[in-house]
């Protein structure tokens, strides 16, 4: 039986490391200052900004939200963001995704200044990443590496398989996987036979969003799986990418859905404000 990953309790324990960051700073004169932007009225959204907002303010950090209309024309965003990038006040700057379909996501994205980009998708942020010298890396794959770092889990040497190919979460995973020297494989909707290739990693990251997409049988035994996918069912209920009960009966760690993955994207948002405000205080 697989040992469960607790995201929740590991996030705890950062969200702690990361206030006693924040004191020292407000000792020095500096408070870290987080600017959240939402465009509309997802309901999603709206509760990942809320949860955002509400851990900012227990660590310590300014959480400065912006709420604009769902019509907002996309001008209108991007002098907002402007703005924010020269607000002394603003460590880092996050626009909540998905957009609206009248505004263009790369443009906003481009817009954020690199320096301010906690969210780590601005392309030079990206290009960093990509040439194994990062600075803000992208939450979710941050989050799913330091889980396998505080679960004593050494990628080194490990066949990793990520299934999913997003700019979110599975193209940056897998560089991440590839800096820790795994040897990396990605899945994605063209892939065929990829129940062999899941049944091969060492280590599984799933981020597809369709519940169950991972057959139980096809985990190797004793692997670690990390399943990124949040899907709510028919019930209400919700659940990952990952077949679980079968899952957690072969592998030796997997992360559940809720509690897994999703605490510590947040925190690692938290991280990347405070090394914001690090960086501009050392100039």
């Amino acid at each position: 039986m697989a040992q469960i990953i607790d995201g929740k309790a590991i996030a705890q324990r950062v969200r702690e490391e990361i206030k006693e960051e924040v004191d020292e700073l407000k000792r020095r004169g500096i408070t870290p200052g987080l600017a959240v932007v939402l465009v509309g009225e997802d309901p999603a959204s709206r509760i990942y900004v809320r949860n955002k907002k509400n851990a900012a303010e227990k660590t310590g950090i300014n959480s400065f939200e912006h709420h604009l209309p769902e019509d907002t024309p996309q001008d209108e965003l991007l002098r907002l963001v402007r703005r924010l990038n020269e607000d002394d006040n603003v460590h880092g700057i996050l626009v909540q995704l998905p957009l609206p379909a009248h505004i263009d996501t790369a443009v906003v994205i481009e817009a954020i200044s690199p320096e301010k980009d906690v969210d780590g998708f601005h392309p030079y942020n990206v290009g960093r990443l990509l040439t194994g010298n990062p600075i803000f890396e992208p939450c979710t794959p941050k989050g799913i590496m330091e889980l396998l770092k505080r679960s004593g889990i050494e990628p080194a040497g490990r066949d990793a398989v990520v299934v999913g190919r997003s700019n979110i979460v599975g193209k940056p995973v897998a560089l991440m996987l590839l800096a820790q020297n795994a040897t990396v494989t990605v899945c994605h909707s063209r892939t065929r036979h990829i129940e062999r290739k899941v049944s091969e990693a060492d280590i599984l990251v799933c981020a597809v969003g369709r519940a169950g997409f991972i057959r139980g049988g096809w985990i190797k035994e004793g692997s670690v799986v990390i399943d990124v996918g949040v899907n709510r069912l028919e019930d209400g209920s919700l659940v990952g990418d990952v077949e679980f009960e079968e899952a957690r009966r072969r592998a030796a760690h997997v992360t559940p859905v809720p509690g897994g993955v999703g605490p510590m994207t947040i925190a690692m948002l938290l991280s990347n404000t405070v090394l914001a405000a690090k960086r501009r205080a050392e100039g």
